[in-house]
């Protein structure tokens, strides 16, 4: 009974350090993945944050790029953003308001996971009724006025708004064909 008992133990811990083995990804992989959200010429001299926080390179151009959306547990869709989107990411983050009187960018050119387009607040993104699963884009940030007059319909063809009537509203520009 206890050799059965301890070759058990000692498989679970096998498999269990297996999986976290697994899931490890080197610095240069997080990287390189980061660097791929938007052109060489932003994301070459872009501080790279990995989703947890911590500085994996140090930029030179005020951009920062993350190996994954950092809101998002365990997503690997890279993107790349400017001052005023890495506001727009504590504020969600931390579930406060947001406002601008500035546009801000962001480059998701690897396309993102999906989410619900009107809130991001579903506690089921991927079974939101408005489910939406976007290929390579760009995110705009804009004062809340600027919104008017733009279609919140991801399928009406050419850009339109994500989150609209949250604080977090952005207008998203699909780059490619959605498959």
């Amino acid at each position: 009974m206890k050799k059965k008992f301890m070759l058990t133990l000692v498989t679970t811990l096998l498999l269990s350090i297996g999986t976290i083995y697994a899931d490890m990804e080197s610095v240069e992989t997080k990287i390189a993945r980061a660097m791929s959200a938007a052109p060489s010429d932003i994301s070459a001299n872009a501080t790279i944050v990995d989703v947890d926080g911590v500085i994996l390179r140090k930029g030179t151009n005020g951009w920062t790029c993350l190996p994954g959306v950092s809101l998002i547990p365990g997503d690997k869709h890279p993107m790349c953003n400017d001052k005023v989107w890495m506001k727009w990411m504590k504020a969600a983050a931390d579930g406060k308001t947001f406002s601008t009187n500035v546009i801000g960018v962001s480059y998701m050119l690897q396309g993102d996971g999906g989410v619900s387009n009107s809130t991001p607040y579903h506690a089921d993104h991927m079974n939101a009724p408005d489910f939406i699963k976007e290929g390579p884009h760009l995110m705009i940030i804009v004062p809340k006025a600027v919104l008017k007059g733009i279609t919140n319909d991801p399928h009406a063809g050419g850009p339109y708004v994500m989150w609209g009537e949250t604080d977090y509203a952005h207008i998203m520009i699909p780059v490619t064909d959605r498959k």
